[in-house]
């Protein structure tokens, strides 16, 4: 049976250490942030999630979601029970605003939340997380009718949201969908067509179900300029937040997926379905994406909460099995075998896990916080630069995020030879559920490309310059420390690869646009590489100023400057490799014709 602890000691560390998130009491939300608040959420919310959702992980890989005749869908053995333990608990309003019911807690808390969510069931954690982006759509672009309507509800988790983009004919190019949206006459809409992929599209786990789905008006262009956006409740709401009837909308299937089977991912039916729209007419992507980004940042967090869940357990087998004898001589003599924990190989796959786990939960938690600055900094120059600076990370930690997610989960696996393709260890299932973060919400190629094509040339490369700005600074202040010069110097190194891969693409891709589509992904690795390396240099810095003081968990400090050295040594050096295979344009990527891809008989 997998096993999974709540990281709630790295968290409090990158929470209250690194991030001092109590420094921020003077912005409107973190008033009520004080450490012993932080403490006590990151601590019951990790007990939550390990006690009453991981026990239901491998339940919902097992049982998945049945569809019924009438189109309705019973979610796994324990899931409905467990949501409602959720939804009584208040989890779900952790960060959601006051004014609809919330909490008002910081992005940070619910970014610590989700990743624990994650981890311990992803399938799980699916529904809710859906509830929430669907939440902050309806906020940024629905009208006071629409919010008063089903904001409260949705964000008492009394019921939840989906997201409908995709249809059977396209997925990430959106201007081919064929979902009409005629009016009625009365102000709403008749939605008419077919939407695939849905996750979460239907459940028994809350009465109502509030939908936004993307269509198209009579004589919109046929673009992504004549898409918009439109609230499809389930169960039409009368005027007095009763449920009416049923709306024409239903589950026509549920897809046959290779994991996450505890969420039902659902084919959805549109036919005359009643839905008002969103903000105006034509402009539903805009909106959407408000949505979009949400999940896409929830998405990274996904591919940390694999490869944690996995690194867990692939230490403890680890730590367990015993197989040959150490290298340098039997670690215990008295056994006929040492654990394969003194195995270089094996400590190699485990050391890697480690430090993309840690760095990663520093950057989702500082990502968190730019999201938080972004709206409630001073100033609106500190409001604009967070913003910024997290959409400049938001394709990073989704793309380069999920790709390492999934290796780290493969290569746990790997950690416990045969045993790791045998399903009761519950390494396929997290192996399984990973891949899916590599592909939905823009596949890691879109993220890349959206890295590269829009956000390093935004504005004027205003915000990779100041990124730029901020790495060095960091370095020049850290190179003054004997004890962090050698990582700062190394990482300097790793920028400066940075820097002249994004000035080949200035020189480069202007004139074939197809350099810039041959080198994207490398680019988004190389830039996950560096921004994951000044996570590790700040924990650094945190670490030695705690060591300075002789901490009580004296080891947790000292740990940190050992990983830290370590990803110095075995990640930052990949940066220069990738700039080369970068620098080695699109010609021989493009030049094969169509024929010569296809097996000859």
């Amino acid at each position: 049976m997998p096993i999974y602890t709540a990281p709630t000691r790295d968290t409090r560390f990158v929470v209250n250490e690194l991030l001092d998130l109590a420094s921020y009491g003077n912005l409107p939300g973190f008033e009520n942030a004080t450490p012993d608040m932080i403490d006590t959420v990151i601590n019951e919310a990790g007990r939550f999630c390990a006690e009453v959702l991981a026990p239901l992980n491998l339940v919902g890989d097992q049982h998945g979601c049945v569809r019924h005749e009438d189109g309705s869908v019973t979610t796994p053995p324990g899931f409905k029970e467990a949501y409602q333990q959720f939804r009584e608990s208040g989890w779900g309003t952790v960060a959601q605003p006051e004014e609809f019911g919330g909490q008002g807690f910081p992005h940070v808390l619910g970014f610590v939340l989700e990743e624990f969510m994650g981890t311990s069931n992803q399938a799980f954690a699916m529904y809710p997380g859906l509830g929430a982006g669907a939440v902050a759509a309806l906020i940024a672009a629905g009208s006071e009718e629409q919010k008063a309507t089903y904001l409260p509800k949705m964000v008492a988790g009394e019921w939840l949201g989906t997201m409908n983009l995709t249809e059977p004919h396209c997925g990430t190019d959106l201007g081919m969908i064929r979902t009409k949206a005629e009016p009625n006459g009365d102000g709403s809409y008749a939605i008419t067509g077919t939407k695939i992929f849905i996750s979460a599209g239907e459940h028994d786990l809350t009465e109502n179900i509030i939908h936004l789905v993307l269509a198209k008006t009579p004589g919109a262009p046929d673009s992504t300029k004549g898409i918009s956006l439109f609230v499809v409740p389930k169960f039409l709401v009368n005027a007095d937040g009763s449920l009416g009837e049923r709306n024409g909308v239903s589950c026509g299937s549920i897809e046959h997926k290779m994991g996450i089977h505890g969420n039902s991912t659902c084919v959805l039916n549109y036919d005359g379905a009643k839905g008002w729209l969103v903000g105006d007419e034509n402009k539903g992507l805009a909106a959407m994406f408000v949505m979009m980004n949400a999940a896409r940042l929830g998405v990274g967090i996904q591919g940390l909460a694999q490869a944690e869940v996995a690194y867990q357990n692939a230490v403890a087998y680890a730590l367990d099995r015993r197989q040959g004898r150490a290298l340098t001589g039997p670690a215990d003599p008295e056994a006929k075998a040492d654990p394969i924990f003194v195995h270089p190989d094996v400590r190699r796959m485990l050391m890697d896990a480690k430090v993309f786990t840690e760095g990663m939960r520093a950057l989702c938690l500082w990502g968190a916080l730019l999201v938080d600055l972004s709206h409630k900094a001073p100033t609106a120059e500190e409001r604009e630069q967070a913003d910024a600076l997290i959409g400049l990370m938001t394709p990073v930690m989704k793309g380069y995020g999920t790709d390492k997610g999934y290796d780290v989960a493969t290569n746990m696996q790997q950690v416990f030879g045969g045993h790791g393709y045998i399903e009761e260890w519950g390494m396929s299932q997290f192996v399984r559920d990973a891949r899916i973060a590599m592909i939905y919400e823009g596949t890691n190629g879109v993220q890349a490309m959206d890295l590269c094509g829009r956000k390093l040339g935004s504005k004027g490369g205003a915000a990779i310059q100041a990124f730029f700005k901020m790495v060095d600074d960091e370095i020049a202040e850290a190179k003054g420390n004997e004890q962090l010069a050698d990582l700062a110097t190394r990482l300097e190194k790793a920028l400066g690869e940075q820097k002249a891969a994004t000035m080949w693409f200035m020189q480069n891709a202007m004139a074939n646009p197809n350099n810039l589509g041959a080198g994207a992904h490398n680019y988004m690795h190389l830039m996950g590489i560096v921004v994951l390396g000044l996570m590790w240099l700040r924990m650094s810095k945190v670490a030695l100023e705690k060591l300075a003081g002789e901490p009580e968990d004296k080891a947790f400090y000292e740990a940190k400057l050992v990983s830290a050295k370590y990803y110095a040594e075995r990640f930052l050096p990949d940066a220069g490799a990738l700039r080369r295979k970068l620098e080695a344009g699109s010609e021989h990527m493009m030049a094969l014709g169509a024929d010569a891809f296809q097996t000859a008989a």
